[in-house]
């Protein structure tokens, strides 16, 4: 297995010398914002990780190998190159096999920081069941790997995009622990709040790291979702976002977006909508799970 990963050189610093480490996704940077502010806010993502004690670990696919941190030249060609496949469980083996260029989701990005031994990932949101799942059967993979592999993840909810109610049922069902830090109520992406309550609760980093290590003890396989919601002064209005996003939702389905098409372009359109105050937004609350995430990332690492 290990002839398929590679580490960075800060990363295997850290592993040699017991550092905590946070693994990141980078599909966010070749399909989740546009460039320059993709490479900018992956750079900046970066460095937060590192001011708040912990070693970031940018995870992607090239040349045949599983990069687990990516250098500032890598992150700039991920940033600006049309020609990134999105990688998910179902294509690593293949964008291995092919050497071809790949972004890791949400899945992808869980898969590979277990091999690489990191159990703490920092996101924007996490994929859910999408709207009219029930006739389409369009399910982010990101639920099926939250309920069996052993990364926490942290985000700010799933996006309103999704059918919140449904993807908390099926977290439920996969015993994924879904824990609202310093909330109660399950964030919604854009949103601080959502109509779905949260049964755990944590106001620190310790109790989520210490959850978190007593569930991975008892070999209760499987991720945690840890919801932390967008900051106040840069959540969106609830009415106003749910507003646009039905309208970005009515036009996808007018022209047969269907799979993982659909978030691309729901986040263009609600981009394009808000006149980019959602991309600020996404921005903002990326950075924000980041400072939580690391903080996480130490307390964990402590407990070793």
């Amino acid at each position: 297995m290990k002839q398929y990963i590679t580490l960075s050189e800060e990363v295997r610093n850290a592993k040699e010398q017991g550092k905590p480490i946070v693994a990141l996704e980078s599909t966010i940077i070749s399909h989740g914002m546009p460039y320059p502010q993709n490479v900018q806010t992956a750079r900046e993502v970066e460095q937060i990780v590192r001011d708040n004690g912990a070693v970031p670990a940018t995870i992607a696919i090239i040349d045949g190998k599983i990069k687990i941190g990516l250098t500032d030249e890598e992150l700039e060609m991920f940033g600006k190159s049309s020609d990134v496949a999105k990688a998910s469980r179902r294509d690593l083996a293949y964008l291995l096999a092919t050497k071809k260029l790949g972004a890791t989701t949400v899945a992808a990005t869980m898969i590979c920081a277990e091999l690489a031994g990191i159990h703490i990932f920092v996101t924007g949101g996490i994929g859910g069941v999408h709207r009219g799942a029930e006739t389409t059967m369009d399910i982010s993979a990101d639920l099926e790997e939250l309920g069996q592999t052993n990364v926490a993840v942290i985000c700010a909810g799933a996006k309103s995009i999704l059918d919140l109610g449904l993807t908390m049922e099926f977290l439920e069902t996969k015993g994924v622990p879904v824990i609202g830090y310093q909330t109660d109520v399950l964030p919604a992406f854009f949103t601080r709040r959502s109509e779905f309550p949260l049964n755990l609760h944590a106001d620190d980093v310790e109790t989520i790291a210490s959850t978190l290590k007593v569930k991975w003890n008892l070999n209760l396989k499987g991720g945690a979702v840890i919801a932390n919601p967008i900051p106040e002064e840069h959540a969106m209005d609830e009415k106003f976002i749910n507003g646009i996003i039905e309208s970005a939702l009515k036009e996808a389905e007018e022209r047969n977006i269907s799979g993982k098409d659909v978030t691309p372009f729901m986040l263009g359109k609600v981009k394009e909508l808000t006149e980019g105050k959602s991309l600020d937004a996404n921005i903002a609350l990326v950075k924000n799970n980041a400072v939580v995430g690391a903080k996480i990332a130490v307390s964990f690492n402590s407990m070793k």
